[in-house]
């Protein structure tokens, strides 16, 4: 009996012990809550894919695709001299999109690092551009009072010690073809240079508000959690930035602390999303066309209205945006970035309450026939965006005893509140609580209006 119990004993240390190697750190949601408001608040950010594949201008993953070998890609290396580079404007252009936050490859698969970094001559500073570019885009984004981050691919195709895997612009198709290329090359290397590099971009730049590393791709051949050494990647960054917000692309999603959001990309999500069961913090990351980096000939871009649902739809779950920006080889954005910045800035210059600070509604308040609901849970507004303009009259079910005032966002402009409308020769039933907004015939000049609606 004694030696039973002595194994039951054991047996619940050890699932203890494991399942205290499964933290991070120690946080509580209400610490976690905190920690994120800015971001919550912000909902609206940029992404910058920046690098030796924008002189390519044929996507960012150019050296995959058409697996070209170091030694030929060396050439981009060799040419790099963005003259017109000019992060102020980036950050100017950014701001007046009505972006708060900004997300920029320090390095990206390829492995050229836009920072100058101790442990690699493959750098911009080594180019004949020859200064250190996050500084000078850490620089320019603060200025305009937007909120730092640095993207970190773990993916490294340039690192001798990084294994060839099925990413890899070298793949190959078997076990074998693999051990044969992977012969010599030591990831314990390359572990070790990774964690050094993500020392610099954590210390040399001062407070980074965000982390964006990307990513896992378990077997076959690919890389997992294990392979980058996640769980002491993050506990070094926690270390060094105790308030950063992480993604949760490193493979560790099991582990508390491991991950503050979670990144769905270049889809439009159906609800809030969740994990094991409860809510979690997300963010869409999207192009305006489809690839991340410099792209010349690609001629599927996005349009405003489209850019704009997506942003009111991610926010009306929940969820932030992160709009991805490539700029061109010469460090200037293309002429279809400034329409579309531009555009979403004019929107937002009138609107981006709706947006800020904004989340799902309440799951009492019923959407009206093609509209979207957001909802400020600080202020108590209800914002109803237009996606198609109604003739005259608009229901709200069940509202009468929940509104104090309603006005179109844009201009201030008071909508009457009356009884729900019902031709003479068709009459309709209505609840109770029913009541219609009064709107003009004639749509407002707004992509698409929004009506600000102060409950009760």
């Amino acid at each position: 009996m004694n030696r039973i119990f002595l194994v039951a004993v054991l047996s619940i240390f050890c699932f203890n012990l494991t399942n205290a190697q499964k933290k991070i750190w120690d946080e509580t949601d209400t610490e976690k809550e905190k920690r994120l408001e800015w971001w919550t608040e912000a909902r609206f950010g940029m992404f910058i894919h920046w690098g030796l594949y924008s002189q390519a201008a044929r996507h960012e993953w150019v050296q995959k695709k058409e697996r070209i070998p170091n030694e030929e890609y060396q050439k981009y290396f060799d040419l790099f001299n963005p003259d017109l580079y000019d992060p102020t404007e980036w950050a100017k252009k950014a701001k007046a999109a009505g972006m708060k936050y900004a997300v920029i490859t320090t390095k990206h698969h390829e492995g050229f690092t836009l920072f100058d970094s101790k442990y690699t001559d493959f750098k911009i500073t080594n180019s004949p551009y020859g200064k250190d570019a996050i500084q000078e885009w850490v620089d320019a984004f603060r200025a305009e009072g937007l909120k730092v981050g640095f993207y970190y691919s773990l993916l490294d195709w340039h690192h001798p010690d990084y294994t060839i895997d099925r990413n890899h612009p070298m793949s190959a198709e078997t076990q074998k073809e693999y051990d044969k290329l992977n012969k010599g090359k030591n990831m314990d290397v390359y572990r070790k240079y990774l964690k050094d590099q993500v020392t610099e971009i954590l210390t040399n730049y001062g407070k980074i508000d965000l982390l964006w590393l990307d990513y896992s791709f378990p077997d076959p051949f690919g890389k997992s959690g294990e392979d980058w050494d996640s769980e002491g990647l993050l506990k070094l960054v926690r270390k060094l930035q105790p308030e950063i917000i992480i993604n949760d692309r490193a493979g560790i999603k099991d582990y508390a602390g491991g991950w503050d959001y979670t990144t769905p990309e270049q889809f439009k999500v159906k609800k809030w999303l969740e994990y094991e069961g409860k809510r979690v913090p997300w963010e869409t990351c999207q192009t305006f066309s489809g690839s991340w980096g410099y792209y010349r000939d690609e001629h599927t871009w996005k349009n405003n209205r489209q850019l704009l649902t997506l942003l009111i739809e991610s926010v009306s779950k929940g969820g932030n945006v992160l709009l991805n920006v490539g700029p061109t080889g010469r460090g200037t954005f293309d002429y279809r970035v400034d329409s579309a910045l531009e555009g979403m800035g004019e929107w937002m210059k009138y609107n981006g309450r709706s947006i800020y600070g904004a989340t799902q509604a309440p799951d009492d308040i019923k959407a009206p026939d093609n509209s979207i609901l957001t909802y400020n849970p600080k202020t108590n507004r209800l914002y109803i965006h237009l996606l198609d303009y109604p003739i005259k009259y608009l229901l709200l079910e069940g509202m009468k005893d929940k509104i104090k005032y309603a006005q179109f966002l844009h201009d201030a402009s008071e909508l009457e509140i009356s009884e729900p409308y019902s031709h003479w020769m068709h009459k309709q039933t209505f609840g109770e609580n029913d009541i219609n907004l009064i709107l003009p015939v004639n749509k407002p000049n707004v992509e698409i209006p929004v009506i600000e609606v102060i409950l009760k």
